[in-house]
């Protein structure tokens, strides 16, 4: 053992049996050691706290850049509005409420333009207007003498009521909410403050000044930074709720007849896909105030100044009614009574067809409001869907009575078994709740139509004239005379085999999208 001491300090060393020394350290007690086991725990739960959390910030910034744009803009607005508070020029110039200017900024910045352009407008007009009847109200108590204070009392309370009675109108708060609150603010304080101040007027310019200061630096860096539109915005929510329901149709349906077991065997994705109908049930807010917001912007893009923003809202809900006929659906096919394979067979061709058909009319109609063109081809989808219809409630008629199923004590001998209600009940109600979801598309497309009109969608540019004739929609003159050769050849089979001891067969017209009654049979 030997002793080494250097810089002050003590350091003890022993021998080892191949010559080597090794260094003594001395043993700590139980106390440190559970302060240096405190210790780690601590920075590792306050570490993997940290790492989670910032995992979770950027994993929203990339999947929304936007939100880091909205961010980036609003701090280049308070950098610019502070200039007004730094330099002195222009502090004086608006009589040392520059503060006001900032405090605008931070309350009327919103994420989109039009929730900008409206708490603008809606402050702007109301702190003038507000200012207006407090300088009048305060002229008008100085030439009642005596009764100042009660004029000024009487008028605030006046004027309170009639503001905050206006908030509940629903009509007037969808749009003007924000500005009835800035009223009162503004002419509380001009109005009862305008008691102890001489100089009110100049008080009240100075405070229009620099709200219009704020005000026109916020739609500056909104309109001209990387404008975020809310009328885009509700334009791709629409769009995007039209291929959620059709993948949840699709997916559902197919889930049930064929035996696709999709919570154990299919990915993530496809199980949000199958789900996609809650989100245009949980929509109905967002796009109403997307509509409010979207009428306070200019024009832009495809969008005319006076474009239909409330069709959307038509249409939002016309989709909802098809969504819960598939949330209907989606507790239909989770019975718990089993449904005999036949009758799955016996169904399961018919309705795959017709939520196929009633899928590509929805995944259509999101091409026309992506493309905001007509469409030339949805007329034809809307008679397949309907003959699908037809098909399926003719073998609705069909019910199968009874099931063939095994002996107890051969397994290859088959025995048949009438059908009880409660096994063919799950399937008549699905059956009926497609027939009732075709239905409804059918409102939903009548809705995107108007909105197409309204808006002048320009004619689908794959639909010619002239040589193109045989593509153009069936057309007819009178009811029932089939006038378009390719009609009539898509429905001669059909007509072909309908008994002649039954009565006339009932065809789609695709144009008016009503049924009448064939006189004649194709020869």
């Amino acid at each position: 053992m030997a002793s080494k001491e250097g810089a002050g300090n003590l350091e003890w060393r022993i021998n080892v049996d191949n010559g080597a020394t090794e260094r003594l350290v001395p043993k700590s007690g139980p106390s440190i050691r559970i302060f240096l086991w405190l210790k780690g725990l601590v920075m590792k739960v306050i570490l993997e706290r940290l790492s989670k959390f910032m995992r979770k910030t950027w994993k929203i910034g990339a999947d929304d850049p936007a939100k880091v744009v909205h961010c980036l803009k609003v701090g280049l607005a308070l950098s610019l509005v502070s200039i007004f508070y730094y330099m002195r020029p222009l502090y004086d110039g608006v009589g040392g409420n520059a503060m006001w200017a900032i405090m605008t900024v931070v309350v009327v910045f919103e994420s989109n333009v039009g929730a900008t352009f409206s708490k603008c407008v809606n402050r702007v007009v109301a702190t003038i207007l507000a200012g207006s009847l407090g300088i009048a109200v305060h002229w008008v108590a100085n030439q009642s003498g005596k009764a100042e204070i009660f004029v000024i009392g009487c008028s605030v309370f006046l004027f309170a009521f009639a503001a905050t009675y206006s908030r509940f109108v629903p009509s007037f708060k969808a749009r003007f909410d924000y500005g009835a609150m800035i009223f009162i603010l503004t002419f509380s304080l001009v109005s009862v403050g305008g008691y102890r101040v001489d100089k009110l007027v100049d008080m009240a310019q100075e405070r229009v000044s620099t709200i219009a200061i704020g005000t026109s630096i916020c739609i500056i860096i909104t309109v001209f930074f990387c404008p975020i539109w809310a009328g885009t915005q509700l334009h791709r929510l629409v769009q995007r709720n039209f291929i959620k329901l059709a993948d949840s149709l699709d997916g559902r349906v197919e889930e049930y007849f064929k035996k696709k077991d999709v919570s154990e065997n299919e990915d993530e994705e496809t199980n949000m896909k199958l789900q996609g109908f809650k989100c245009v049930l949980n929509s109905k807010g967002t796009e109403e105030s997307m509509a409010n917001l979207a009428r306070w912007e200019p024009a832009h893009g495809s969008f005319n100044f006076r474009h239909p923003w409330q069709q959307y809202v038509k249409i939002g809900a016309a989709m909802r009614r098809c969504a819960y006929c598939l949330e209907n659906l989606s507790i239909c096919m989770n019975y718990e009574t089993e449904v005999p394979d036949q009758v799955k067979k016996h169904f399961g061709q018919a309705c795959v067809k017709l939520s196929s058909a009633s899928s590509k009319i929805l995944r259509e109609l999101a091409e026309m409001i992506n493309n905001t063109r007509k469409s030339s081809k949805m007329d034809f989808l809307v008679f397949d869907m309907n003959t699908a219809v037809h098909e399926l409630r003719e073998i609705l008629k069909t019910v199968p009575v009874a099931t063939n199923k095994p002996e107890e004590g051969d397994s290859n001998e088959d025995r048949t078994m009438p059908m009880s209600v409660h096994e063919v009940l799950p399937v008549a109600t699905l059956v009926s709740l497609l027939i009732e979801n075709a239905a409804r598309i059918q409102k939903t497309v009548e809705a995107v139509d108007e909105l197409a009109n309204l808006a002048d969608f320009k004619q689908d540019s794959k639909k010619k004239t002239g040589d193109n004739k045989a593509k153009q929609p069936p057309q007819r003159s009178t009811p029932g005379t089939i006038t378009n050769k390719a009609w009539g050849v898509a429905t001669e089979e059909r007509l072909q085999a309908w008994p002649r001891t039954a009565g006339p067969p009932v065809v789609m017209n695709p144009i008016s999208r009503q049924n009448f009654i064939v006189k004649s049979r194709p020869e």
